[in-house]
């Protein structure tokens, strides 16, 4: 039996989500809760990576296993055996040959900042502190400038083996609340640090430092030098995976 499931989790205290053998990751915590309730050695195998610090919403795994478990129960039974940081908010059957990463056709993450000339601890933990004043509406033209098919080689960290730079987006914007800004990103795929690089690249156009025209030739030349900065990892929050 094929079990999907949806998880949540705060990635401050976690190497990322693959298991690695230089510090505890949120597959290895999942794999370990499985073994816990079922007896079971399966391997939890996600959406796709998250990076250290990174957290989910909406994190989308799967796993094989021949308990009697019902599987509507499974989250319940998980979350027992889990930290409080990971949590399984769902539970369910799926078909025989769902594969949480394979069989992804959407991803949306969330990127958060907030606007401020000091340290706030309570945005801190899950947001980017910006220290200067933006301008929001050059940020968002930029943000629809990512929308579409491009090569966004020059959106990706080094040390990616990755050949096939093309991705589609679909949606990009930029929203406030207050002293928060929100870049918000769905596409059918992302590169190594691409949200964040894109994030980074917002900024930079706000501060005035980058314009929009930058941008676009960023998305046309595939020179990471281009576009800006690489944005810390505790900003980004992979939101949800679509499937059909």
């Amino acid at each position: 039996m094929i079990i999907k499931l949806t998880v949540e989790y705060d990635g401050t205290q976690y190497c990322g989500w693959q298991i690695q053998p230089n510090g505890v990751t949120v597959q290895q915590r999942l794999n370990e809760a499985v073994l816990a309730v079922t007896g079971e050695k399966a391997t939890v195998t996600g959406s796709g990576r998250t990076d250290s610090g990174v957290h989910a919403l909406g994190q989308v795994a799967h796993f094989e296993t021949s308990s009697s478990i019902p599987p509507e129960r499974f989250a319940a039974a998980l979350n027992s055996a889990l930290p409080q940081d990971i949590r399984v908010v769902s539970s369910e059957a799926a078909e025989e040959d769902f594969h949480a990463r394979f069989c992804a056709k959407k991803k949306t993450y969330c990127y958060k900042m907030y606007l401020s000339g000091t340290v706030r601890p309570l945005y801190d933990r899950y947001a980017a502190q910006v220290s200067f004043p933006v301008n929001v509406l050059a940020m968002q033209e930029a943000a629809r400038a990512f929308v579409g098919e491009h090569d966004f080689s020059s959106f990706m960290a080094s040390g990616s083996e990755v050949k096939d730079t093309v991705r589609t987006v679909y949606d990009a914007r930029v929203t406030v609340d207050g002293e928060l800004l929100s870049f918000t990103v769905c596409g059918n795929g992302f590169l190594y640090n691409m949200v964040r690089i894109m994030a980074g690249t917002l900024v930079e156009v706000g501060g005035g430092r980058l314009t929009v025209t930058d941008v676009k030739q960023a998305l046309d030349g595939g020179c990471r030098a281009l576009a800006g900065k690489t944005m810390p990892a505790r900003g980004l929050t992979l939101v949800s995976v679509e499937y059909d």
